[in-house]
């Protein structure tokens, strides 16, 4: 039996009675939990349900309203970032927050010496990094160059800095998003370590087979409340999905596809560098009424296949061919024209405005259209009509149409993209990441609108870093790597670990390019 397991193993850290409001809205309602030493406590709930707010309460981001903290018995400043990186508590973003720039060491000992020594003390700082990594599985050459790292070697950088600053707490917000299975055993097993050691970490994810993994306890909450605590070893998966959504998850059900005409084809085609690995000789045709799953570590050429696709980035060299025709000038205007529904990758870059109003945004790839302009000027009573319309088939939790789009939800401004990408029927579909960062509710719906579409007749390609994702929706599976495509796969045909050697190139033939 471990400490997190004994009675008596201390308790490090205890938020009491957290409440925080903005305005009329109440973000946390009376929430408290405790975390004791050796444990792992996995929070879990929707979009919106409270977590964010919590932890930036917990690192002095945010006041808590009512209640407080204690960290290993002694109560945490309010308020103050500092007071919580002295207690001993770390945090690993999801999105990572390294200097691309530097080097492994200058990231990890950034911030810790003050700015008017004369030195880094590198030789000293190279040595315990090199101990921490070797003790905790994390290698990783302390004098390379943050641009030269995987994804996988990046975050155990995360983790060293926060070892490095002997936090005895680690907050890890959503840590798998973006590794392969690979890395993520290796997470798992650095966490096993860790937790050896003492140290105590909240674990933060989605991922509801990873939660019942890793952890001890699971706190779950729901609309600023703690909906329930339970020991993950005596909790389903469907009731923790059912206490995040307050009743039962609805289950999507997906038959053999009726795969019709390859209606969008890229022949031998070939993009310029535009940060991320470029594409090389790519051919890939998407079929009517069957869902193509690309999957990928990010960087490795997705975005460059989903710009091109949408029109905003142009090909080197090769062919794109829609519906059986040629198209010599491919551009945003030209895929919209030819039927294309995009859900981009980044709903708060690319996919939404979010000073404009709910409105605005939902017509703002058909504003030109008959149904919306008359003689040069815009009808806003038929943008207005048309959010409305969306608001209610998409079940957006929205006051109105004219409310900004950057008060809504994550998951609320993603079914706004699904209701203008899926406006008319479109008969080809590209969902870039459409899941990322969902809570299982709004991954279930999600879900369930692409199936509709595929079930119709549509062309999907669906690009995902979520390998579950992937395996449950995709009716063939094509994994990309350094912009080059494997070849395709039948649902269930690879497991993840073949899945997962593919993501990481083994097996990859890189000489060659196939028609999916």
């Amino acid at each position: 039996m471990d400490d997190a397991q004994r009675p008596e193993a201390e308790i490090v850290l205890r938020l009491s009675g957290i409440t925080k409001r903005f305005g009329p809205l109440v973000a946390n309602d009376a929430i408290s939990l405790t975390l004791r030493r050796g444990e792992v406590v996995a929070l879990l709930g929707e979009n919106g349900a409270g977590k964010t707010t919590l932890m930036n309460i917990l690192f002095g981001h945010y006041t808590a309203d009512e209640g407080g903290i204690e960290a290993f018995g002694a109560p945490l400043r309010p308020g103050d970032p500092n007071a919580a990186l002295a207690a001993g508590i770390g945090m690993v973003h999801q999105h990572f927050t390294l200097a691309d720039q530097m080097t492994v060491l200058e990231n990890i000992v950034l911030g810790t010496r003050p700015l008017w020594s004369f030195n880094l003390g590198k030789a000293a700082a190279r040595k315990r990094i090199r101990k921490l990594a070797a003790d905790y599985g994390l290698e990783v050459e302390p004098d390379r160059m943050i641009t030269e790292l995987s994804v996988g070697e990046r975050q155990r950088v995360e983790i060293l800095k926060a070892l490095y600053r002997e936090a005895r707490i680690l907050i890890l917000d959503e840590p798998t998003a973006v590794l392969t299975p690979m890395e993520t055993q290796a997470l798992f097993a650095t966490l096993k370590k860790l937790v050896a050691a003492g140290l105590s970490v909240i674990f933060i994810s989605h991922k509801l087979g990873e939660v019942q993994s890793v952890s001890d306890r699971v706190v779950v909450l729901r609309g600023g409340k703690l909906a329930g605590e339970r020991t993950t070893s005596e909790a389903t998966r469907r009731e923790l999905a059912e206490l995040m959504v307050g009743g039962q998850l609805p289950v999507n059900e997906i038959g053999p596809p009726s795969p019709g005409a390859i209606l969008f084809e890229l022949r031998g085609v070939s993009t310029r560098s535009t940060g991320g690995a470029a594409l090389r000789q790519v051919s890939i045709g998407l079929r009517g009424g069957e869902i193509t799953g690309l999957a990928g570590i990010s960087g490795n050429g997705q975005a460059a296949l989903a710009a091109l696709i949408a029109g905003t980035v142009e090909a080197s060299q090769g062919d794109i061919i829609v519906h059986g025709e040629t198209i010599a000038h491919w551009s945003p205007r030209a895929a919209l024209d030819k039927g294309l529904g995009r859900i981009p990758e980044d709903r708060h870059a690319t996919g939404m405005i979010g000073d404009m109003s709910v409105a605005e945004n939902v017509i703002s790839e058909a504003y030109r259209s008959p149904r919306f302009s008359r003689f040069g000027f815009l009808d806003w009573k038929a943008a207005a009509s048309f959010a409305a319309d969306i608001i209610k088939a998409y079940d957006v939790k929205c006051p109105s149409p004219e409310a900004r789009v950057r008060l809504l939800s994550g998951g609320n401004m993603q079914k706004l993209i699904l209701g203008r990408a899926l406006d008319g029927g479109p008969d080809i579909i590209l969902a870039s990441q459409p899941t990322r960062g969902l809570d299982v509710g709004a991954v279930a719906y999600v879900h369930a609108r692409l199936i509709e579409a595929r079930d119709r007749g549509a062309a999907v390609l669906l690009i995902s870093e979520d390998l579950d994702e992937i395996q449950t929706l995709s009716d063939r599976i094509v994994v990309i790597h350094r912009g080059h495509l494997s070849r395709p796969s039948a649902r269930g045909e690879l497991s993840v670990m073949e899945l997962g050697e593919l993501l990481a190139g083994h097996g990859h033939d890189e000489g060659a390019h196939h028609v999916a």
